[in-house]
């Protein structure tokens, strides 16, 4: 059952971010489509964000007066849906929506399944389920930019969709075999009940740590991964749709470094390694500004494998930090974490015009900063009253 279990998170996990991510490798094609500018284009991957940040909170709500595997499994039949609608969208506004639509479902396969982690395991399993499911995130990640810029390049973005609409489609049937029935689960019912569980997660500082980093995490990974396409496709690099679907096989550098981030975490502690990944991405980040291609991918690929490392902790430490109502916890951490993924995708662009490729990275080096130094204060082992 272990590993049925494990299987049926890392899948739950990669076809959120097959989905959610794909278009970024696509952006140069997209607003060449839709003659549309590089700001408007960037609202493909904002529009789902908005909405999984707008539902997430609601979400954790439902999970604990419903269960887990049900809605993990109801969300995930729903997904190919707006997958497909996406393939046949006739405008970028039409496409936007769409994304919206998809992004309408994801918080209920994301929150849920990291609520599932949560409380289905504990101690040292808790870490190393976690590092299971954000394996699945970060080969989703891999996976769908990857094969949406193979795709267009011998077909078209259209063709992209359609693929992962039916391969949305298989993964759900395959999560609702695989995955255990929750056993720990255990229902608060009630609006007034789950409103006092988000007071209570609302004055938990440790908590409130937690969700800063998340919200860091997902800013960092989609104003690089997003900008990013845009200053390989110019001059001096000039790469089409397949090679930057190709430059993003450094996410696989993730899948090693968030299994070794959880033995680290469990013998140095999250903290001390939070700050660890943290340094590393800010010397990746400085390393990208240099103009060689090589020196590009090698600082996407630290800064990916640190990012990841950092989301892996942040998902393994909601179930420590938050004493009761974990899936509303989650909720609130996944709101965080969209709403800091949207605002990635649209505050750089003014930088974007203003200063280019630098001025995307002194704003990722800045939240950075400002996030480990508030995970190092709030971020404490033991428990004790928020």
């Amino acid at each position: 059952m272990t590993h049925r279990r494990s299987v049926g998170v890392f899948l739950a996990g990669c076809i959120v971010f097959v989905n959610l991510y794909a278009v970024q490798a696509l952006l140069p094609t997209i607003a060449e489509s839709f003659g549309a500018p590089v700001a408007q284009t960037g609202w493909t991957i904002t529009a789902p964000l908005l909405a999984v940040a707008l539902l997430a909170p609601f979400v954790g709500s439902i999970s604990d007066m419903l269960g887990r595997k049900r809605l993990i499994v109801t969300a995930m039949t729903l997904l190919p849906l707006p997958t497909l609608m996406v393939a046949f969208s006739a405008s970028l506004p039409a496409m936007i929506l769409w994304r919206f639509a998809q992004g309408l479902t994801m918080p209920f396969i994301f929150a849920v399944t990291v609520a599932y982690v949560g409380e289905e395991t504990e101690g040292p399993d808790t870490i190393r389920l976690a590092g299971t499911y954000t394996v699945g995130t970060i080969f989703g990640g891999f996976a769908g930019r990857f094969v949406a810029g193979h795709i267009a390049e011998v077909a078209d973005w259209r063709a992209a969709f359609l693929a992962f609409a039916a391969l949305s489609a298989a993964f759900a049937a395959a999560v609702a075999w695989l995955l255990p029935k929750e056993r720990r689960f255990r229902p608060i019912s009630g609006l007034r009940a789950s409103m006092q569980s988000v007071a209570d997660h609302l004055r938990n500082r440790r908590l409130i740590a937690t969700f800063a980093v998340g919200f860091s995490m997902l800013f960092c990974i989609i104003a690089v991964f997003t900008y990013v396409n845009f200053y390989l496709a110019e001059p001096p690099f000039d790469l089409g749709p397949a090679a930057l679907g190709s430059v993003f096989v450094v996410y696989l550098l993730g899948m090693v470094m968030t299994p070794v981030s959880a033995r680290l975490a469990v013998r140095f502690g999250r903290r001390a390694t939070l700050g660890c990944a943290t340094a590393i991405c800010v010397a990746a980040l400085l390393l990208t500004l240099l103009h060689s291609l090589i020196a590009v991918i090698a600082g996407l690929a630290f800064i990916a494998g640190a990012l990841f490392v950092q989301m892996s902790l942040a998902i393994g430490f909601i179930g420590v930090a938050a004493r009761h109502a974990k899936s509303t916890a989650v909720g609130l951490y996944v709101a965080c974490y969209y709403v800091g993924g949207a605002l990635g995708g649209i505050l750089p662009a003014g930088l974007w015009h203003l200063a280019g490729w630098p001025g995307c990275v002194a704003l990722a080096v800045f939240v950075q900063l400002i996030v480990v130094a508030i995970a190092t204060v709030s971020w404490r082992e033991v428990p004790t009253a928020a």
